[in-house]
């Protein structure tokens, strides 16, 4: 078989749109990342940020936008819940406010960041390579006066710590009954309103569930 020069050429041309088509989203949450928080943290705001950081946390553990959010062995997870599951966020995805956060606020810093400044963000750029900071060029620049308000803490969780944590199943109903908080990122949006319809299920989305489930509220004796 003799070889075709032209070949390779047109296979690159077939997959070159492909690649080109990365889709920016957050996976579903299923992940279990190796850590476990019993009770719903302390959260403090970074100064002059809108995301808050868990001081009193072993972990580069984080809240914005209305989701925790962890980097950890050089990969970011979100949850909308404070110990998970976890969901994985590709570095092309993480909102650019939490690349932002200055490398102090990082509890358990990778080796890399050592030698950058305390009050900067760390050198995404160069750690991911070239082809990243291209893709998300900007994302070290903005106007603190623009910043989006902070997202307010659920703090409904703290009624389910430690054997009170609800299943994952579960999690998605009893997020969307207590929280009215409106994500500001796209990939938020659209992460927050997958997990509703899970929430949901086949019969709520459509109406019917909450039907059933005011009449079994209207049959209960008072």
């Amino acid at each position: 078989m003799r070889f075709n020069p032209l070949v390779p050429a047109a296979l690159l041309l077939i997959l070159a749109p492909a690649q080109a088509q990365i889709r920016l989203s957050i996976g579903a949450p299923h992940l279990s990342i190796g850590i476990n928080i019993p009770i719903l943290p302390n959260l403090v705001p970074v100064p002059g940020s809108p995301v808050y950081y868990a001081p009193r946390l072993d972990q580069n553990y984080f809240f914005y936008d209305g989701m925790y959010w962890v980097f950890k062995d050089d990969t970011w997870y979100a949850s909308s819940w404070y110990n998970g599951p976890w969901a994985l966020v590709g570095p092309e995805t993480v909102p650019p406010y939490l690349l932002r956060v200055p490398v102090r606020y990082y509890r358990r810093q990778p080796t890399y960041f050592r030698g950058w400044h305390r009050e900067e963000a760390p050198r995404w750029g160069e750690h991911w390579g070239r082809d990243w900071e291209q893709r998300r060029q900007g994302w070290d620049k903005w106007d603190r006066h623009e910043a989006p308000p902070m997202a307010q803490v659920p703090n409904y969780q703290r009624g389910y710590a430690k054997n009170h944590y609800p299943s994952p199943e579960r999690q998605p109903q009893i997020h969307a009954e207590n929280y009215r908080y409106q994500p500001q990122e796209p990939v938020v949006r659209e992460h927050y309103q997958e997990h509703v319809e899970r929430g949901r299920g086949p019969d709520n989305r459509e109406g019917k569930g909450n039907d059933k489930e005011r009449g079994r509220r209207e049959e209960r004796p008072h």
